[in-house]
C-alpha cells in the first residue's frame, strides 16, 4: 500500500503544490500545481483573499494531474516573525528494566519547551539537538538505555501566532486542512543536504523571493535557524529603481542578462531595455551587475553576523548550501566565498522520481523538502502540546467554485 501526502509550498513568488505517494520511505511524485503568488509579502499574507485564489488554482491543479481528492497538507512557513531558541529539559528516569522510554523522552520534551512564549506567539518545531543520560553526554537515540536522569537539548522555532492562522484560514479556505506547518529552511534541507554535511556542520540557506531561510545543521541535527527579511525581489527592486524600468522588465533583465561578477563581465557589453516612458535606452551588463552584486554582498554580510553572534561561524567545515530561486543568479556562490570564507555550492533536489520534469531547481528545493519531511519519522519535530485551533475545518471550498474552468 502507498500513502498519499501533499504538500503546499506558499512563498512570497509562487505557490508549488506537490502529491506525493511514498512506500517503504521511497517517495514518488503524481501530482503537481504551480501558480504566481498573489497577495504575499516578505514570506507572509497580506492579502487572505487573493492568496487564497492562487492557492486554490494550484491546489486544484495538484488534484486533477494526481486523481486524488486531497483534504489535508504539510505547508511551508517563512517570514520575519519567526524567531527561534535553545532550552534544556531534565526528568528523572522511570525505574524498570527497559531503560529509557518513549514516555520518558516526552516527559524531557515537554519540560524542555517550558518557556515563557507570548501570548501573540506559538511553538512551530521542538527539535532535539541532543541528550544526555546521567553523565554521559552527546547520546543520539536514548531509548533502551539505562541511568537515573534524562536532559534534552531541544532548538524551539516559535512563531507570530496571527501569521500562523492566516496561513491556516487561507489553506481551509480552498479546503485544504494544514496538518503541519514546516519552516522552509527545513523543509529544503530535506531535499538538498547529505548526511555527511548534516553531520560535519553546513549551513543551508534558502534564498526566495520575499526572505533568505537560514538552519545550521552540525551532528545530524539542526542547532540553529534564522529568516532574514531579505530575498530576490529586493534584488530586481534595485534593478527598476536602477532602471526606472517596471519591476516585470527588472526581472526579466535579472534573469536574462544577471551576474554577480562585474569584474569578469565585458564593460562593452551593453542591452537594450524599455523603462516607463517609451524611449529604449542602452545598459552596460557590467553596470547591472554592480547593482547585483551590492545586493547580494548584503544578503551574505547578514549571513555572517548571525551566525557569528550566535558562535557557530566555526561549526561549518561542510561550508554553506544555496538554494531557491535567487540561488540561480551567475556567479552567487563566488560572493558566498568571499564574504563568508567557506566552501559553497548550489544545491537541486536530489534522487526526484515521478512527474518531476520542472522541479530540477533550487526554486523547488522547499517544495519537494515537504514531501520529504511528510514521508520521514518529523513527529519529534513537533511541540509536544499543539496549540488548538482556532480555525474549524472547512468541507467545500467557495472559492474553488469561482475560479474559471
Amino acid at each position: 500500500m502507498e500513502d498519499i501526502v501533499f504538500g503546499i509550498d506558499i512563498g512570497t513568488t509562487k505557490i508549488c503544490a506537490l502529491v506525493g505517494a511514498v512506500r517503504n520511505r521511497e517517495m514518488r511524485i503524481i501530482g503537481l500545481g504551480m501558480q504566481p503568488s498573489a497577495g504575499m509579502r516578505k514570506g507572509m499574507i497580506v492579502d487572505v483573499p487573493s492568496a487564497s485564489v492562487a492557492l486554490a488554482a494550484a491546489v486544484e491543479a495538484a488534484e486533477e494531474t494526481s486523481g486524488y481528492q486531497l483534504s489535508q497538507a504539510l505547508v511551508s512557513i517563512a517570514g520575519e516573525h519567526i524567531s527561534s531558541t535553545n532550552n534544556s529539559g531534565l526528568v528523572a528516569i522511570n525505574r524498570n528494566d527497559d531503560g529509557v522510554t518513549a514516555q520518558d523522552i516526552d516527559r524531557a520534551l515537554e519540560t524542555a519547551q517550558a518557556i515563557p512564549i507570548p501570548s501573540n506567539r506559538q511553538i512551530i518545531h521542538l527539535i532535539p539537538r541532543h541528550y544526555t543520560i546521567d553523565d554521559h553526554a552527546g547520546v543520539r537515540q536514548p531509548l533502551g538505555m539505562h541511568g537515573f536522569r534524562l536532559e534534552i537539548e531541544a532548538h524551539i522555532v516559535t512563531g507570530a501566532t496571527s501569521a500562523l492562522l492566516n496561513l491556516k484560514h487561507c489553506t481551509e479556505s480552498v479546503g485544504i486542512r494544514a496538518e503541519e506547518m514546516v519552516l522552509n529552511a527545513l523543509a529544503s534541507a530535506e531535499a538538498v543536504l547529505e548526511p555527511a554535511e548534516r553531520e560535519m556542520g553546513v549551513l543551508i540557506a534558502d534564498i526566495g523571493g520575499g526572505t533568505t531561510d537560514l538552519a545550521l545543521y552540525k551532528q545530524g541535527t539542526v542547532w540553529h535557524t534564522k529568516v532574514i527579511p531579505i530575498g530576490g525581489h529586493h534584488i530586481t527592486n534595485d534593478i527598476a529603481i536602477g532602471l526606472r524600468a517596471p519591476y516585470e522588465v527588472a526581472e526579466k533583465v535579472k534573469i536574462q542578462y544577471g551576474d554577480c561578477r562585474p569584474a569578469d563581465i565585458d564593460p562593452d557589453f551593453v542591452f537594450t531595455v524599455e523603462p516607463f516612458g517609451g524611449e529604449k535606452i542602452q545598459v552596460g551588463r557590467q553596470d547591472l551587475a554592480q547593482v547585483i552584486e551590492a545586493r547580494v554582498e548584503e544578503i551574505f554580510h547578514l549571513i555572517l553576523k548571525d551566525i557569528q553572534q550566535t558562535g557557530y561561524d566555526e561549526y561549518l567545515p561542510a561550508g554553506l548550501v544555496l538554494t531557491g530561486g535567487t540561488a540561480l543568479l551567475r556567479g552567487i556562490t563566488d560572493v558566498a566565498e568571499r564574504v563568508l570564507n567557506v566552501p559553497t555550492r548550489v544545491a537541486t533536489p536530489k534522487n526526484l522520481v515521478g512527474l518531476v520534469d520542472s522541479l530540477h531547481s533550487p526554486a523547488y528545493a522547499t517544495s519537494v523538502g515537504l514531501l520529504r519531511w511528510a514521508a520521514m519519522d518529523h513527529h519529534r519535530y513537533q511541540p509536544h502540546i499543539q496549540a488548538p485551533s482556532q480555525w474549524g475545518r472547512r468541507v467545500s471550498s467557495i472559492l474553488r467554485t469561482l475560479l474559471p474552468e
